[in-house]
């Protein structure tokens, strides 16, 4: 019998947000974003590719919670450049960027969907474990 979940070989990962408005979202996430759409469930779910095996999925199946308590964190390797090009698209950004000693993380926060957060962030970690 396998001793934890990673033993059953997770192959991918869908982390799902609530939306009010399914368009919007899904204009934000595939058009100032870039991400691709690769699965419309019904017309109420879309479920977008993050990187080859992380995915995130924006619903309309249950209200968007008031305060959601999680971050949506996109790993990159370039900080600044990836900064400057949602910048260029229109993301309004809680600060530039910056370095959280306490973490060593480099990173930037928005929104963008319902109340939820995004956040840009370089691991600055050796012990990271990178792709």
């Amino acid at each position: 019998m396998p001793d934890t979940l990673s033993d059953f070989l997770i192959d991918q990962q869908v982390t799902f947000i609530y939306t009010r408005d399914l368009p919007a979202a899904s204009r934000f996430l595939s058009e100032t974003l870039g991400l691709d759409l690769v699965l419309d469930q019904f017309g109420i779910c879309h479920i977008y590719r993050v990187s080859p095996t992380s995915f995130l999925g924006v619903c309309t199946n249950r209200e968007p919670p008031e305060n959601p308590g999680v971050t949506c964190t996109f790993v990159v390797n370039d900080v600044d450049a990836a900064h400057v090009f949602l910048s260029e698209r229109g993301v309004v950004f809680d600060g530039p960027p910056r370095l959280s000693e306490k973490f060593n993380v480099y990173a930037t926060f928005f929104g963008g969907i319902e109340n939820y957060r995004f956040e840009l962030q370089e691991f600055r970690d050796p012990a990271w474990p990178r792709p």
